[in-house]
C-alpha cells in the first residue's frame, strides 16, 4: 500500500505542452461547486474585489487505497496530497497578504470532506464532479481508469478574472510555495 504524504524520488516531470496557455485574461463563468466547508462557492462571485488562488489537482490519495493505474507514470499526477498539504502550511502567509485559497478537483464532494478532515486543511476543497468549470474554462484534463481528472494548475484570480497561470506545477510540493512567490509578484 502506499502512503500519500510521500512523493516518490523518481516521479515524471509534466511539461508545458500549452493547455492553460489560454486561461490568463479568462473570465471566471458563475459556476457554483459544493465545498468542504459547506455550501457552494462561486469563484467568480468570491473573487469580486479580491484575491484567490485557486490549485487543481487531480485527486487525493487515501492511506491504504490502491491508486489509479499506473498513477507514478503519469507525469503530474502523483502529488495531490502533499500539494495541498503545502498550501495548508502556507495557509497563514496566504491570508497575510489578503489571498484566499481553495483547491479544485473532479473528485466528488464526500470523498473531498474526508481528505479535508484527514489533513487539516483550513482552506476549501471545491468539488467539480460534473466538471461545469473545468468545460467553461477549458482546463486541462486527463483520463486513467475511466475518470477525467484535472492537471495540476495554479490560477491566480481578482475580480472574476484570471490573472496568471502557473502551468505546469512541478514538483507538486513546492505548489504553494511557488504561487505565494508569484502573489507577491515574482
Amino acid at each position: 500500500m502506499h502512503d500519500p504524504t510521500v512523493l516518490p524520488d523518481d516521479l515524471p516531470a509534466p511539461v508545458d505542452d500549452g493547455a492553460a496557455a489560454h486561461l490568463p485574461g479568462a473570465v471566471l463563468p458563475p459556476v457554483p461547486l459544493r465545498a468542504t466547508t459547506g455550501g457552494a462557492v462561486d469563484l467568480a462571485e468570491r473573487s469580486r474585489g479580491r484575491r484567490l488562488v485557486v490549485f487543481a489537482y487531480p485527486r487525493t490519495g487515501r492511506p491504504g487505497h490502491d491508486l489509479p493505474t499506473g498513477w507514478d507514470e503519469i507525469p503530474g499526477a502523483r502529488g495531490c496530497t502533499p500539494q495541498a498539504c503545502s498550501f495548508r502550511d502556507l495557509s497563514a502567509q496566504f491570508e497575510a497578504l489578503g489571498v484566499e485559497v481553495f483547491g479544485l478537483s473532479a473528485q466528488d464532494p464526500a470523498y473531498q470532506a474526508e481528505a479535508a478532515a484527514r489533513l487539516h486543511l483550513p482552506y476549501a476543497l471545491l468539488s467539480d464532479e460534473h466538471l461545469q468549470l473545468t468545460g467553461a474554462l477549458r482546463l486541462p484534463t486527463f483520463e486513467v481508469d475511466g475518470m477525467v481528472l484535472l492537471r495540476r494548475l495554479t490560477m491566480l484570480v481578482e475580480d472574476g478574472r484570471v490573472q496568471r497561470v502557473l502551468y505546469p506545477v512541478f514538483p507538486p510540493d513546492r505548489a504553494a510555495a511557488d504561487a505565494l512567490v508569484a502573489v507577491a509578484g515574482g
